[in-house]
């Protein structure tokens, strides 16, 4: 959804996207290609890992735009692994508001496509989801 904000009335693109038990909430502003999430750098918060930088900023690499665009975030939940592809996902899905022609490279990358995988849930007589208690014969 393109809506004007709190940034002297230029565009602001928004995305959302989920992985794991992660949520991160992405506005895409026209600026220099800083990353922040949570009020902190990008770098900072995903503790100078290149991998997670790299996966967040993925999108926008793809379509050459790294240095056009900054990227404010809110993630919740879940893990840095969680959250950097969650972060990915919001970012692809507002660069498809941005213009509905990016939509194609960003699909072939894989970058629109939600990672379904979760934490399967405990069941009961097992120690975590498939871990079975030691066998005893006697």
């Amino acid at each position: 959804m393109q809506a004007t904000d709190n940034n002297g009335g230029r565009a602001v693109y928004w995305g959302t996207g989920r992985r794991k038990s992660a949520i991160a909430r992405v506005r895409l502003i026209p600026g220099t290609g800083q990353l922040i999430v949570n009020g902190k750098p990008g770098d900072l918060y995903f503790q100078f890992n290149p991998n997670y930088l790299s996966i967040a900023k993925a999108p926008l690499e793809t379509l050459g735009l790294e240095n056009e665009y900054d990227i404010l975030v809110k993630a919740e939940g879940g893990g840095l692994t969680g959250q950097s592809d969650a972060v990915r996902l919001g970012v692809a899905r507002a660069l498809c508001q941005l213009d509905p022609e990016n939509r194609s490279p960003l699909k072939t990358e894989g970058y629109l496509t939600r990672d379904p995988r979760a934490k399967e849930r405990k069941k009961y007589g097992l120690h975590k989801a498939r871990k079975a208690p030691q066998y005893s014969k006697r």
